[in-house]
């Protein structure tokens, strides 16, 4: 969809078919369904149209058959609307973002209460080594022998 005739077009067919399902396709198989986008070819001869159902399984199912019973009604109207010459041949497809978003979402869920138990095991922890691992470098005095305990500044006694 590179062109922005393509794009019109496709848009167009969302706002089309959307309306349709809503106002004419009175079919009691027909769930609450949702238009999410729509694709369609180069030379405008096939559109894809993606759809999301709320509901169960056996609502998806049942939407599935009255989007295909109600194929051939919605595209006539698509090519009615468009006033194209040749009118789009129309696939259904059922979207499966919702569901892999809401996989997703339990994946980063489960993450997040596997780095609190990480955070409140860790809360206690201490450091295995010293508690500054890092070499200091050696005082001057020390070599002369200051660690004695002998100062070298008293010189006023």
């Amino acid at each position: 969809m590179a062109s922005p005739r393509v794009r019109k077009v496709a848009d167009r067919i969302k706002v089309i078919v959307a309306e349709m399902l809503e106002r004419r396709i009175k079919d009691p198989r027909l769930g609450f369904v949702t238009v999410t986008d729509v694709r369609v070819t180069g030379d405008t001869q096939q559109a894809s149209v993606f759809y999301t159902v709320f509901g169960e399984s056996d609502d998806l199912v049942g939407t599935a058959a009255a989007l295909e019973s109600a194929k051939g009604l919605i595209r006539s109207e698509v090519a009615k609307q468009l006033g194209m010459r040749h009118s789009p041949s129309i696939e259904f497809i059922h979207d499966a973002l919702p569901e892999s978003a809401r996989a997703i979402d339990d994946l980063l869920s489960r993450a997040r209460a596997s780095d609190e138990v990480v955070a409140q095991a860790r809360s206690g922890a201490e450091y295995a080594g010293e508690p500054d691992p890092y070499k200091k470098p050696r005082d001057a005095g020390a070599e002369d022998g200051a660690e004695d305990g002998a100062d070298l500044d008293d010189d006023d006694e």
